[in-house]
This record gives C-alpha cells, sequence and structure tokens, in this order.
C-alpha cells in the first residue's frame, strides 16, 4: 500500500499524545537529560516484539560496549500490528512489568514502532525506568534527500497512525513522501535469520512502491525504514532495488540518544563485550539456525519468560 502525502499536510489534530510528544518518543521517559544515574555497568533491556530489535541491539552495544544487554522479544504476541490498541498497551504493560521486575534495567529501549508510537506514553506513567522509544526517521531522510522525493517503508499500522503523518508535516514539508506499508517484510526478515529466505522476487514485491519517478525525471533516492525488522534486510534490498537509494536505518540515532541519557563507555581497556541475555515471551524452542543468528549479534545465553497471549 502506497500514499503519497503533498507538501501542505497540516499537522494532525488527533495524535492523542499529550504536549510534545510527536517529537517526545526518544526522550527518556520525563526525566532531563542528566536525571539517569551514570553506571559504570548501566542494564539495558532492549525490547521488540521478534527480531527486528536485534539492529537496535547492535547499535546500543556499540556505544556502550561495556554495558549488561538482555533482549526480550514477546514473540508470542508477534506480529503487533494484528492487535488492537486497547490490547497491545495492555500487552506490553504487563509484559514490561515482569522482564522489569526480573532484570531491574537501568533504561529500556522500545526497538519497535508500533509499540513506541502507542505505548510509550503509558509505559513512562507506569514506570520509574527511563524510556527510550524508535521514530519513524523522517527527519534524517528531509535533509538526505536531494529530489525531494522520499519513501517511508513501514509496517500498516505505522503508516496508519497519526504520529507518522505529525513527523511528515512538521520535517518534510517541502519532501513528497510516498508511505507504503509492507504486509509481508516483518515476518520476511524473521525468517531470513531462522535460515529461511524468501525469494527476491517477493521482497521486490514489497518494496517496489519505494520507487518512484515523476514526469520531470525526479526519482526517489531516500527510504527510511520505519520498522526495526528492515534492516535486517537492507543488503538484499539494495541488491534488488531498481536504482540506488539512500537508505535510513533510526538505529545509530538510538543509539546516540542512549548515550546522552547514561553517558559514554568509560575510558579503559576494553574487556571485551559480555553475552547478551535473550528472553522470549513464546516458550518454543529456537531452531538451530535461529540460535547461530543469534549467537553472531551476541544473544548466547537464551531463555524463556514464557507470556501466552490471551486474547479475550
Amino acid at each position: 500500500m502506497a500514499l503519497t502525502l503533498a507538501s501542505d499536510t497540516a499537522v494532525s489534530k488527533r495524535t492523542g499524545y499529550p504536549g510534545q510528544m510527536r517529537i517526545d518518543l526518544m526522550a527518556g521517559a520525563t526525566l532531563s537529560v542528566g536525571a539517569v544515574p551514570a553506571s559504570a555497568e548501566p542494564t539495558i533491556l532492549v525490547f521488540d516484539s521478534g527480531l527486528g530489535g536485534l539492529t537496535v541491539l547492535e547499535q546500543v552495544r556499540r556505544v556502550r560496549p561495556d554495558g549488561r544487554y538482555v533482549y526480550a522479544a514477546d514473540d508470542a504476541a508477534f506480529p503487533y500490528g494484528r492487535l488492537g490498541e486497547a490490547t497491545l498497551i495492555a500487552r506490553v504493560i504487563a509484559v514490561m512489568e515482569r522482564l522489569i521486575a526480573v532484570h531491574r534495567p537501568d533504561l529500556v529501549v522500545i526497538a519497535c514502532n508500533t509499540a513506541s508510537t502507542l505505548v510509550l506514553p503509558a509505559l513512562r506513567q507506569r514506570f520509574r525506568t527511563p524510556f527510550v522509544g524508535v521514530v519513524p526517521p523522517i527527519k534524517p531522510a528531509a535533509e538526505t534527500t536531494r529530489s525531494g522525493l522520499v519513501s517511508l517503508l513501514a509496517t500498516p499500522g505505522t503508516v496508519a497512525r497519526s504520529y507518522t503523518r505529525d513527523l511528515i508535516a512538521t520535517y518534510a514539508q517541502t519532501c513528497r513522501v510516498a508511505l507504503v506499508g509492507s504486509p509481508n517484510l516483518a515476518n520476511y526478515a524473521e525468517a531470513e535469520l531462522a535460515g529461511e529466505p524468501v525469494s527476491d522476487a517477493a521482497l521486490a514485491a514489497e518494496i517496489a512502491p519505494c520507487f518512484v519517478s515523476t514526469a520531470d525525471g525526479a526519482r526517489t533516492d531516500v527510504v527510511c525504514l520505519a520498522c526495526t525488522h528492515y534492516p535486517l534486510l537492507r543488503a538484499r534490498f539494495e541488491r534488488i532495488a531498481p536504482w540506488p537509494v539512500s537508505w535510513i536505518d533510526p538505529a545509530p540515532a538510538i543509539a546516540r540518544r542512549v548515550v546522552q541519557l547514561i553517558g559514554p563507555a568509560p575510558r579503559r581497556a576494553d574487556a571485551g563485550m559480555a553475552a547478551v541475555v535473550g528472553t522470549f515471551t513464546g516458550g518454543a524452542p529456537a531452531s538451530a539456525a535461529l540460535r547461530a543468528s543469534l549467537a553472531a549479534r551476541g544473544v548466547a545465553d537464551l531463555g524463556v519468560e514464557a507470556m501466552p497471549l490471551v486474547l479475550q
């Protein structure tokens, strides 16, 4: 699904977020930047519905290699886009209550656009732990484009949210932004890590609406990857794209925000990064191929925090 927004799109009045929430997803709860206690070995919890948050985990570990990391995947409820808003909010709060009680993180990264744009206000009201969310990378895309044609590749839920349209109206008023809602790419990324990659043709069909050309010869030159799963497929996107574009991944910006909140790594000899504790809510054992993919990304200590999804 693709929808093009003209440059005169008005800022939505129906965000449902208090104050300036549309530009506050990456903030650290309601705390000021200097309010998070410094820690030599901070415990950082990276949370997603599935495996897409691994792309964020990688970037955050690079800037704080001294940290203790927990990667939590709510795979029992994956994908989040199929859940109603009230169900999703209740689900994430319930899972987060258990994760925070067990792991006591100094900071939580919500490495999921769907959860960030919908659940973060409720999480920040419920918990004292600072949260950093994911913002669709509209601002850097607008700063990067030369043609003025930008595409936002996301899940259908992120495409539909007024938060996304707010960002476009705020930061990309001079651009034509094509909103491309892919129903399948997150599942394709999960399959890739599980050793069951889909065909180039299947991927090409999902990204094809991102590539827009106009009668005067202008072409899309920037694509925002507005789902943390999508950078897992970036190398393949680059290979099958009809023409070269800049692919904007929000993960490095999230890592920079984490450093702003908890400080840089201490200046000392690097003893190497510890293995990441991985926890999954689904309860099913990981395949050998998936275990290998996780281990390659530092997640070698796998556990289960079983929380079946019960839909009423």
